[in-house]
């Protein structure tokens, strides 16, 4: 997750008296406001829970009223600490931590705890009603849905609920993957908007899960729906022959043999994105992403029109990063004065870059510049994951149930997984990086001590690649 705190406000409290207010962005989205005291009181219980060599310092009190400039020095401080926890697999994945977001999150959506009806879509539009409350937490509600579907408790942890928005023309976007953290009813009411949605999907990678998925009736008939809807938006591709038996095995009832087909399709499991600009292999260069088969696919519009494909895969990613900008924007008033008035306008810019092993003594950077950035991290980390459990024997199923981003140990294995070709040929002008089995010690799980980009930012913003090391020198 992304946690940033772009903005403060100045609020006036009970007694009359002024404030600051912060503004806790997640993922790029407003997720609440706190003040100072707050974010003290949650620091006091997570250092009283894990200790002071666990839990990062915390910006000293002042006495006196603050300065214009000692506000977004605080600000800054502020900022770097809540990435800091959320970055620690302990704690930021703690009750303690969790619960503050979520009551933090109601309290400023002024949304009073009670019963309420909430819509849950699955892949076909059919809606799913559950009676939650409005304090319930995402795990509450996704075992609601199970719940009224009769899905078993065995497979509960194969889906997830995302925010999705869905246009009036029909566009398909991936907002975000509801998160431990946050409230679904609060999230989606919030954004009071009827384009915004949450939506059932499965939340695994690997195709080989789906013979568990598809033992249940429930599961099969998710799986189906799920894969029916992703060839009808295009996102799994279809010749006229496949496209013939699929409608003849839905005209059978076939629900298994069409998921089996499917399988074999190109894109099969992959989420797709909108499209957005990427800095390779020549810059501003459209771009539509894909996510899956342990790979992001990119297909790519070059700047003389000419279109090319390739992939790159989540074990040759050395680290990558999330990064946000606001960008202020002079706006004219109609009605300004008589020199031309203007507001200021504020756009958040999100961008994902990957550092990637395009041979074997070389590192470049890949930068994607797009609205959906944190879902394609998201994306990463979870296939990282599953690569990391099903490489050490662990199970699935636990780790689908009860994910903890970060906390997975690396394997032993050091089987390495090829990487197809990629849309261009390797830039002979850069700069080459040292040998790979001595560069493997930089990499870590929280962060990455040292770097070879001069475009490179503070290591609490990298996620490190532990599936990575697992390429030795003689697989590339």
């Amino acid at each position: 997750m992304h946690f940033s705190i772009p903005e403060t406000e100045v609020r006036c409290g009970e007694n009359g008296s002024s404030y600051v207010a912060y503004n806790i962005h997640v993922n790029g989205v407003l997720h609440c406001q706190v003040r100072y005291s707050q974010l003290l009181g949650l620091h006091e219980q997570l250092r009283k829970e894990y200790g002071n060599n666990v839990v990062p310092a915390f910006p000293p009190k002042k006495i006196f009223t603050l300065t214009p400039a000692e506000v977004e020095q605080r600000r800054e401080q502020l900022e770097k600490y809540m990435q800091a926890v959320r970055q620690d697999p302990i704690v930021g994945n703690s009750e303690v931590f969790n619960s503050f977001l979520r009551k933090a999150q109601q309290e400023t959506q002024q949304i009073p705890t009670e019963e309420v009806q909430l819509d849950v879509h699955l892949s076909n539009g059919q809606k799913v009603k559950v009676n939650i409350l409005t304090s319930d937490q995402t795990e509450d509600v996704l075992e609601a849905v199970a719940s009224k579907l009769d899905l078993s408790d065995d497979l509960v942890g194969y889906f997830s609920l995302f925010l999705v928005r869905e246009g009036k023309d029909g566009s398909y976007s991936f907002v975000r993957k509801l998160q431990e953290f946050e409230l679904p009813y609060v999230s989606v009411t919030s954004l009071r908007n009827p384009e915004y949605r949450i939506v059932l999907r499965k939340s695994y990678w690997d195709s080989s899960y789906d013979n568990d998925v598809m033992d249940s009736r429930v599961g099969l008939n998710l799986l189906y729906a799920q894969t029916v809807s992703d060839i009808e938006r295009g996102w799994i591709l279809v010749n006229k022959e496949q496209h013939r038996q699929l409608k003849s095995l839905q005209e059978k009832g076939s629900k298994k043999e069409f998921i089996r087909l499917a399988q074999t399709l190109k894109y099969f499991g992959y989420i797709k994105f909108d499209p957005c600009i990427t800095d390779f292999p020549e810059k501003s260069c459209h771009v539509i992403v894909s996510a899956g088969n342990s790979e992001l696919n990119f297909h790519v519009k070059l700047p003389n029109e000419q279109i090319k494909e390739g992939s790159f895969k989540v074990t040759r990613m050395r680290c990558w990063r999330v990064t946000s900008s606001f960008l202020f924007q002079q706006v004219p008033v109609a009605n300004g004065t008589a020199n031309g008035g203007s507001s200021g306008k504020s756009e958040l810019k999100l961008e994902l870059a990957f550092e990637y092993l395009m041979s074997k003594d070389r590192l470049q950077w890949v930068t994607i510049s797009s609205p959906q950035a944190i879902m394609m991290s998201i994306c990463l980390q979870s296939m990282v994951d599953e690569l990391m459990v099903k490489k050490s024997g662990g199970s699935i199923k636990k780790m689908l149930r009860k994910r903890h981003n970060g906390s997975l140990r690396r394997s032993e294995s050091q089987q390495a997984v090829k990487s197809p070709p990629l849309l261009d040929s390797p830039d002979s002008n850069k700069e080459a990086v040292v040998k790979l089995s001595s560069k493997l010690t930089s990499v870590t799980l929280r962060g990455i001590s040292t770097s070879n980009s001069g475009n490179d930012i503070s290591g609490n913003n990298f996620h490190g690649n532990f599936a990575f090391e697992g390429i030795g020198d003689d697989d590339l």
